[in-house]
């Protein structure tokens, strides 16, 4: 691997934004490292495994998630490739099916390293259930494994909306993001004021496609005063949690009545704005930064496997704290000194088991040359469309249902419809099929956005 991602990054062309793929690793490194400090499993007095948040156990530290809640940074960045890689397939295709190659050659590095994770547990999930090892820790991880998917979800609903989106960018620039800043504050109003039904669910795409509209205006240059973004969004979360219904954890905390994540809050998109602002006024030191050649090679490298480590990193973190249980490591409570003693050495092994899984699956990120026959081109937009809904809708229920329950159809309620994993994982294969499908053939050589983006200014993975 080290001879390729040497020479993808000495032909990396000197016009491409570096510093948009730093935020891209930085922000699902920032995650797992948050994952793997927050979880803190314990042994009750019957003997079963269970896992607690640091932040519950430590309040105060919740205000660290004004820093370290850095999803939005991720969903911005999104939309600064979705536009590029757009515009990038336009050029090369016509009506429907550019939008079903655009949305292959955004989807492929997302799901296909997805798919694998979904199959390889679900397949685990099975054989440990019909072998009747469903309880401690292993009961534990089939539920959790699956919860990060709840960002690949809201993802694949960012690039679904991608090509309406931008025109509306293009059209009214500003305003397009004042009024899904408008519409997520009016859904607020009609959710805490007027007490009206699952109206909070709205705010699932207004509070995500705002930020994501940031990123359009970050790739044509508009982004001009971030510290005004920074300072507004600040103030406004500020000023949200101490006088509103808000809580003060920008993550989601267990037993809270209220959540900013799930479903986000106007309080959340105004700390979205904030660290956009925040990680613009970076952007001049950091580009200096990664010019250095040792560097860049560095963020290349990491770009080339960031999902399959986002995807299997609480897969590792259970595996350390499975192997301390099997070994009868004591665990001591959560927050003490001989907790944070075991802090670091519990850390590092999560990495290291994270390595080796991203040793075994890292070739399904690496995305595959277009080819053979797709969907007819009066269809493949259509096909193309319903394929990423499905999966999006697949995705989302796996990550509330999780892989437990397969045999005896477990159910969690995804907006007003209640979901089975093995119908969650039907829809996320189906629909992964038709993206596949419609987006075959309709391309010649590298695709945009194909994962070989440091060769060529403008393709962004």
């Amino acid at each position: 691997m080290g001879s390729s991602v040497r020479e993808l990054a000495d032909r990396t062309p000197a016009g491409r934004d570096r510093y948009v793929d730093l935020l891209r690793v930085a922000s699902l490194g920032t995650v797992v490292a948050g994952h793997w400090l927050m979880a803190a499993v314990t042994v009750g007095d019957d003997g079963r495994a269970e896992v607690g948040n640091l932040l519950a156990v430590v309040p105060d530290l919740q205000l660290l998630t004004w820093a370290l809640q850095i999803m939005p940074v991720f969903f911005f960045v999104g939309g600064f490739s979705h536009a590029l890689s757009y515009r990038s397939s336009s050029r090369g295709s016509e009506g429907r099916s550019g939008y079903s190659a655009f949305l292959r050659a955004r989807l492929q590095r997302l799901l296909r390293p997805t798919m694998v994770f979904i199959g390889v547990w679900g397949a685990g999930a099975l054989v440990l259930q019909l072998g009747g090892h469903g309880g401690g820790l292993v009961e534990v991880a089939l539920r959790l494994v699956a919860q990060p998917l709840w960002f690949i979800g809201i993802y694949l609903a960012m690039v679904a909306c991608t090509p309406p989106l931008l025109r509306l960018h293009e059209r009214w620039g500003w305003g397009a993001f004042g009024a899904l800043v408008g519409a997520a504050g009016a859904v607020d109003v009609a959710r805490f004021a007027l007490g009206v039904p699952y109206v909070e669910f709205l705010n699932f795409a207004f509070v995500w496609l705002a930020v994501h509209q940031l990123g359009f205006l970050r790739a044509d240059g508009r982004l001009r005063m971030p510290y005004v973004l920074a300072g507004a969004g600040l103030a406004g979360a500020a000023l949200l949690v101490a006088l509103g219904p808000y809580p003060l954890s920008m993550v989601g905390m267990p037993g809270e009545r209220v959540s900013n994540m799930a479903p986000p809050t106007f309080a959340l998109l105004c700390h979205g704005m904030w660290l956009v602002g925040a990680v613009e006024l970076l952007r001049a030191p950091a580009t200096r930064w990664l010019a250095r050649p040792r560097v860049w090679r560095g963020v290349v490298a990491a770009n080339g496997i960031s999902m399959t480590a986002f995807l299997w990193h609480l897969t590792a973190m259970l595996g350390v704290y499975g192997v301390l249980l099997a070994l009868d490591v004591p665990l001591p409570e959560p927050a003490t000194g001989a907790w944070w003693v075991q802090v670091p050495p519990r850390m590092a092994a999560a990495a290291a088991l994270t390595a080796a899984l991203v040793a075994v699956f890292r070739r399904f990120e690496r995305p595959g040359a277009a080819r053979g026959p797709g969907a007819a081109g009066a269809f493949s937009g259509p096909a193309a469309a319903v394929g990423v809904t499905l999966c999006l809708f697949g995705v989302l229920g796996l990550s509330m249902v999780g892989f437990g329950g397969l045999l005896e159809g477990r159910t969690a309620l995804l907006v007003a419809v209640h979901v089975t994993a093995p119908a969650a994982v039907a829809m996320a294969l189906v629909g992964w099929l038709l993206v596949e499908r419609a987006g075959r053939g309709r391309s010649r050589g590298p695709v945009p956005g194909d994962g070989r983006g440091a060769v060529r200014a403008g393709d962004y993975a």
